[in-house]
């Protein structure tokens, strides 16, 4: 075997073994998309709930392109089935990567991994059940007189995905905010002096990401507020027994 064959070898085996695990993926969400579709429907009622209950009597949602009725369920239910097996996505992602880390960045990752995970769901469940009712109760109340409320069926399941994905994403903060302390890119006694203008960057942030009124920018800003204070704190801890760890040394 040649120079050459000897260092492409490790590449090939690492792509080959990549490839598997995108075919586990892949395999894990089609079985669970094709084990809910069955409740494609059932699952759009659930979502679309905080919206039927505010809607007027005699108010419906409605379909303005002939496919949607049938796309839009199916559409949520891909979504539903990739939020379901997050966790096994990032499992896979996790045996590709983790033969690269040393042990002490294991020990490190896999609380960071789940937390991720954890603060996901936390996010979303977070906007499903107060966020979306209260911007709902909002939009449905400030509407003149005389315009019937009928939201389109798609419209409304793009909306509700992008505020997930809004929720979801932005409820990791602490994770990338001790991720940043303890790598040392950034101190903990930093953050805190620059906390004034963090948190006129989250309200800066949280009004481009939710709809324009103040309701929306309010109930994603003070989260993204909180969540920084929280990942303050335990990148603080974790600084402190390193620190120790150290000292003991």
């Amino acid at each position: 075997m040649t120079e050459q064959q000897q260092e492409e070898m490790p590449l090939v085996a690492h792509l080959i073994e990549l490839r598997t695990r995108l075919i586990r993926i892949l395999g894990v969400l089609l079985v669970l998309f094709f084990a809910l579709v069955y409740f494609r429907n059932d699952l759009y009622a659930a979502i679309s709930l905080p919206l039927r209950a505010l809607l007027p009597e005699g108010s419906t949602m409605i379909a303005t392109d002939v496919t949607a009725p049938f796309m839009a369920p199916f559409k949520l239910t891909f979504f539903v089935a990739l939020f379901i097996g997050i966790p096994y996505v990032l499992h896979q992602l996790w045996g590709f990567i983790a033969p690269a880390l040393y042990s002490h960045e294991k020990q490190l990752a896999v609380p960071l991994l789940v937390s991720s995970v954890l603060l996901f769901y936390v996010g979303v469940a977070f906007a499903y059940f107060l966020t979306l009712p209260a911007i709902l109760g909002f939009f449905t109340q400030v509407g003149p007189d005389g315009v019937a409320i009928m939201t389109d069926i798609n419209l409304y399941l793009d909306f509700v995905i992008k505020l997930f994905l809004v929720f979801g994403f932005t409820f990791e903060i602490p994770v990338a905010v001790f991720m940043l302390i303890s790598a040392g890119v950034v101190s903990p006694e930093g953050l805190a002096d620059k906390r004034r203008y963090i948190i006129v960057a989250c309200f800066t942030v949280s009004m481009f990401l939710t709809p324009p009124d103040a309701l929306s920018m309010f109930l994603l800003a003070v989260p993204m507020c909180l969540l920084f204070e929280a990942g303050l704190f335990l990148g603080r801890l974790r600084r402190q027994k390193k620190a120790v760890a150290d000292d003991a040394a």
